[in-house]
């Protein structure tokens, strides 16, 4: 066995001896697949001896979420001079190709474990993200109960992922169970609380509360035209068109309330105006539309 046999033998399964030779199959090509740590050292380097063994320790004990290659700048000074290092030990992280992450130096154990597990999660996040899309397809195409199933699944995964407990509040929200919706948006970590996602399930939240006491759209509708002045009933009108599905023309109502009077109530009008667009997507039509009129109002 010569020494590059001996130096592999020595490694567990997710760290190898890495040249220039086959630099791009091991780090290039395979971190499309996987994150790749490359831990550029030398023999006579105090501080990688220190390093290296701490750092193949964490990439094997992440049990093959990430890899690790171990290039010896003196045998492959091409790469290195390529990547630009200057100084050893340095770490550089790759991923779908290109350097995503790095460091130079020595860390303390604390400090290594939380890199191989930042540098892991690269991984995890993109498949979660598939895997939420996956929920949102199900979801537009009516299949509640599987979209609710998938997002479920993917919070046990990572609990602090806002596009999931948006979307199985949003299940719940489709099958009528407002109370359950409210209490996983409600669940959600204080850090992911203002995400956009979050916010504009509690304002579907908010809208379904108002719809459970939403009066009939043509009654209202002939008392707020009745009288004008009335902005009560323009407001309950809108409600009422909104839970009817009637969302537009809920929009529509709202903006020539605010522009009779945009002030009454504390402003009562506009923030019935956000709480709907913050309920739909920010690119759907009404919202975008809707934003455009207002914005004219307030800068006229």
């Amino acid at each position: 066995m010569d020494l590059g046999q001996a130096s592999a033998a020595a490694h567990g399964a997710y760290v190898k001896d890495v040249s220039e030779a086959d630099f791009m199959a091991e780090v290039i090509e395979a971190s499309q697949e996987t994150p790749v740590i490359v831990d550029f050292w030398a023999p006579w380097c105090g501080p990688c001896r220190q390093l290296g063994p701490a750092l193949e320790a964490e990439v094997e004990a992440a049990g093959g979420a990430v890899k690790m290659a171990k290039v010896n700048v003196d045998e492959n000074q091409g790469i290195a001079g390529q990547l630009r290092v200057q100084s050893i030990p340095t770490v550089y992280a790759f991923f779908k190709g290109q350097p995503v992450d790095g460091f130079q130096g020595a860390l303390p154990p604390s400090q290594i474990k939380e890199f191989v597990t930042k540098v892991a999660a690269l991984n995890v996040d993109e498949s979660l993200n598939d895997a939420v899309e996956a929920a949102d397809e199900m979801f537009e195409a009516g299949e509640i109960d599987d979209a609710a199933q998938t997002y479920a699944a993917i919070l046990e995964e990572d609990d602090k992922l806002a596009s999931a407990y948006a979307g199985l509040a949003k299940c719940h929200l489709a099958k009528g169970d407002v109370d359950q919706a409210e209490a996983v948006i409600n669940g959600a970590p204080a850090e992911i609380a203002t995400d956009a996602a979050i916010e504009g399930v509690h304002a579907q939240i908010a809208l379904a509360r108002e719809a459970e006491n939403a009066g009939p759209v043509a009654e209202l509708a002939a008392k707020a035209e009745a009288d004008p002045t009335d902005m009560q009933a323009r407001l309950d009108l809108a409600v009422a068109q909104h839970a009817a599905g009637q969302i537009e023309e809920a929009v529509e109502t709202l903006l020539a309330a605010f522009k009779q009077d945009r002030e009454w109530n504390d402003g009562a009008i506009k923030e019935q105006l956000f709480k709907i667009f913050d309920s739909l997507k920010p690119n759907d039509p009404i919202v975008l539309t809707g934003r455009r009129k207002l914005s004219s109002m307030l800068f006229a």
